[in-house]
Order: structure tokens, then C-alpha cells, then sequence
């Protein structure tokens, strides 16, 4: 297998710095053979790529990924530590402690795991408050062990500055990045820095 340069996170899980992103799975692109993905995913590992980004909203994604992991702890082979990162992306609605620890519950199922690597918050409207419920829930469950690292997607710097106001930890902020979109250089970047948040970037390569 091949070597791989890694990243830290906040609370010490190493990922690819190069992601295996899931969301082409999710139904948009055509039906998913559930085969040749498990394969693909192989051919991902045996190039050292061991870290998967998904998210609960991506069609089968989680299953696939719980599949692939079953396979590889069954195979009887040595085999290098898989990185499952998902996102948590909630309707609106009421985020009661039992709503998060629900989705998470059923994401720990289909992932085949006993806790989540890392789990990646979505709000899909800042005007609704609720988001600091459910991350304050989402911090208590990382204390209780349940995730490993709690993290971002797509939120602007004014939230990640009001987030860890709350004394939430924020260990990285999954948002796009690009020669051609380049906002968060803007003052995300800085921030983080100072706080020790990775960025995570997507749309990062791509081919005309």
C-alpha cells in the first residue's frame, strides 16, 4: 500500500489529506452497484487513500461504506485503519437531544461502527437558531464518546466565530475552495489558524 501524506485533527485522528468523497453515490449520478463501488473503494485503500468523506443524506453512501468495512474485518487479512468522516444534515425542525442522538445512532449502524470518526454539521438556515441546540448536543455526545471529532460543513466564519464562542470545539470546517473560489482566505482562514480548525476543501480539483 502506498504511503499517504496525513492530517491532524483537534482531537487527534489522522485522515488522507486527499478524501474519498461518497456523494456520487447518492443517486444523482444513476444507479449504484454495490459491488463495484465496494470495489473502487479497494482500489482507494490499496493506494493508501484509507479516508472517506459521506453524509446521511447521500443515498446509500453510509451502507456501502459499512458494507466495505465488514468486508475488510472479515477478510482475515491485514488491513489498514479506515477514516469514516459523515455529515449530520438535520431538516429543520425541533433539535431535541434524542432527534441527534437518533441520526447518530442510525449512522453508527449503517457505518458498521462503534463510534464515529468524525461528524460533520450542516445548517441549512442560520436565521433558525436551533443549530446551537443541536451542536451543544452533538458536543455532549462527542464528551460521552460516541464521535471523535465534531466538525463543520459549510458554515461561514460569523457562525464559526459564534460556535466556539459557546465553548463548542470545532476541529474542522468542510466549505469550498478552488482557484476560482478562494472566500475563505478571505478571514475563515485566519481564524482557523488562530484556532486550530483544519479546513477540509472540496471542488478543489477539476478538469475542463
Amino acid at each position: 500500500m502506498s504511503s499517504v501524506p496525513k492530517v491532524r485533527l483537534a482531537e487527534g485522528l489522522e485522515i488522507c489529506r486527499i478524501l474519498n468523497g461518497m456523494w456520487q453515490v447518492s443517486g444523482g449520478h444513476g444507479a449504484v452497484n454495490n459491488t463495484k463501488a465496494v470495489e473502487a473503494m479497494q482500489a482507494y485503500i490499496d493506494a493508501g487513500l484509507t479516508t472517506f468523506d459521506m453524509a446521511d443524506i447521500y443515498g446509500p453512501a453510509e451502507e456501502i461504506f459499512g458494507l466495505f468495512n465488514s468486508q475488510l474485518k472479515s477478510s482475515g487479512n491485514v488491513v489498514p485503519a479506515l477514516q469514516g468522516l459523515t455529515k449530520y444534515v438535520p431538516r429543520p425542525g425541533a433539535m431535541e437531544r434524542k432527534v441527534v442522538e437518533k441520526a447518530l445512532q442510525r449512522s453508527i449502524t449503517q457505518m458498521q461502527v462503534n463510534t464515529l470518526d468524525c461528524v460533520q454539521f450542516h445548517w441549512w438556515d442560520y436565521r433558525d437558531k436551533r443549530y446551537l441546540d443541536a451542536l451543544g448536543h452533538l458536543s455532549d455526545l462527542q464528551q460521552e464518546g460516541v464521535i471523535r471529532e465534531l466538525s463543520l460543513t459549510n458554515f461561514d466564519t460569523q457562525r464559526l466565530m459564534e460556535i466556539t464562542s459557546k465553548g463548542i470545539r470545532i476541529s474542522s470546517n468542510q466549505v469550498q475552495y478552488s482557484l476560482i473560489d478562494q472566500r475563505p482566505s478571505a478571514r475563515m482562514e485566519q481564524f482557523c489558524v488562530a484556532n486550530n480548525i483544519q479546513l477540509l476543501t472540496y471542488g478543489t480539483l477539476g478538469e475542463i
